[in-house]
């Protein structure tokens, strides 16, 4: 079991189980997969941030293999978004919100590590967002799409930025609860409100979409 403080833990899993969800959800309407397919990608999406953080600060075993209530929250999310595939649908919104769940929570929690392993700012910035992006990242390639964070979808910036507000209360001894909630709330809203408006970081000049 890990011995994260409860504050890291509960953040820990709740975008474990809501970016499995979202992870069996998106592999649901990007390719014909059967259940051994949409629960492994929900469970690579919720997992594979996790293991890139903890492999890059030397922290091995990852956490995913050290508490069993990772991969149970990872195969529950996945469970539950099969059974919820025939709805997918009506399902757009509720897909965004929680890969901006997920997005922010991993982002939180992947700089809150960095700089308990002893990086620096940048560098703790960087690895909270691989934190964030990871999964989604490779669930993407798995299914043969180009990754959000590849593209000029408004992704990587909201993470960037989460990590940044987190890097920051650290360094000013303020972080707690408070702190790490403001962190998740900024980068979900600048996520939310980048799908809502349609919003795009830059792309290259001259390209016409």
């Amino acid at each position: 079991m890990t011995t994260e403080p409860p504050l890291l833990l509960a953040l820990d899993f709740v975008g474990t189980f809501a970016f499995a969800l979202n992870g069996a959800l998106t592999a649901v309407r990007a390719a014909r997969l059967d259940i051994v397919g949409v629960v492994a990608l929900g469970m690579i999406t919720a997992l594979g941030g996790g293991i890139l953080r903890d492999v890059l600060i030397d922290s091995v075993p990852p956490a995913t293999f050290r508490d069993w209530r990772y991969l149970a929250l990872a195969l529950g999310g996945g469970l539950l978004a099969f059974a919820l595939s025939q709805w997918l649908d009506r399902l757009e919104m509720p897909i965004n919100v929680l890969d901006a769940i997920g997005l922010s929570t991993f982002a939180v929690i992947g700089a809150s590590k960095a700089i308990g392993a002893g990086l620096g700012i940048g560098p703790a910035i960087i690895l909270g967002a691989i934190t964030g992006v990871g999964g989604g990242t490779i669930r993407d390639t798995l299914v043969r799409r180009i990754p959000s964070v590849l593209q000029s979808d408004l992704y990587a910036i909201p993470a960037l930025l989460g990590a940044a507000v987190t890097v920051g209360t650290i360094h000013a001894d303020v972080y707690g609860l408070p702190a790490a909630l403001a962190a998740v709330a900024t980068c979900f809203t600048v996520r939310m409100i980048g799908v809502h408006f349609g919003l795009q970081a830059p792309a290259p000049p001259g390209r016409h979409d």
